[in-house]
């Protein structure tokens, strides 16, 4: 299901120069995702699927990082504003994320 939105991000990430790592959920371990984030410059850091006749390698530290990533977003979610969406436009929106994550930050 979120693979081709995921590819759709990631190409509008556009190319990038040197070693930028994208974290990645196992939803989105299929090849034509790791291809298009290789492609364009990333580092796709995610496991493969146990039953791959052809697992690769990837950087398990790093994505045990990820988990941190996911409790952000839990903790992001608790701010009603932010997950009720209740700013009809997208720079208050985004104006009280970035107040939602400085206040996340001084916890």
């Amino acid at each position: 299901g979120d693979a081709p939105e995921g590819r759709r991000l990631i190409q509008a990430l556009g190319p990038h120069h040197g070693l930028v790592a994208l974290l990645m959920d196992s939803a989105y371990q299929d090849d034509a995702t790791r291809e298009l984030a290789c492609g364009l410059g990333f580092v796709p850091v995610v496991p493969p699927n146990p039953r791959r006749r052809q697992p690769w390698e990837y950087d398990k530290p790093l994505y045990r990082r990820r988990n941190g990533i996911e409790r952000l977003f839990r903790r992001l979610k608790a701010w009603r504003r932010v997950f009720t969406r209740y700013d009809k436009l997208d720079l208050m929106y985004a104006a009280f994320i970035t107040v939602a994550l400085i206040a996340e930050a001084l916890r």
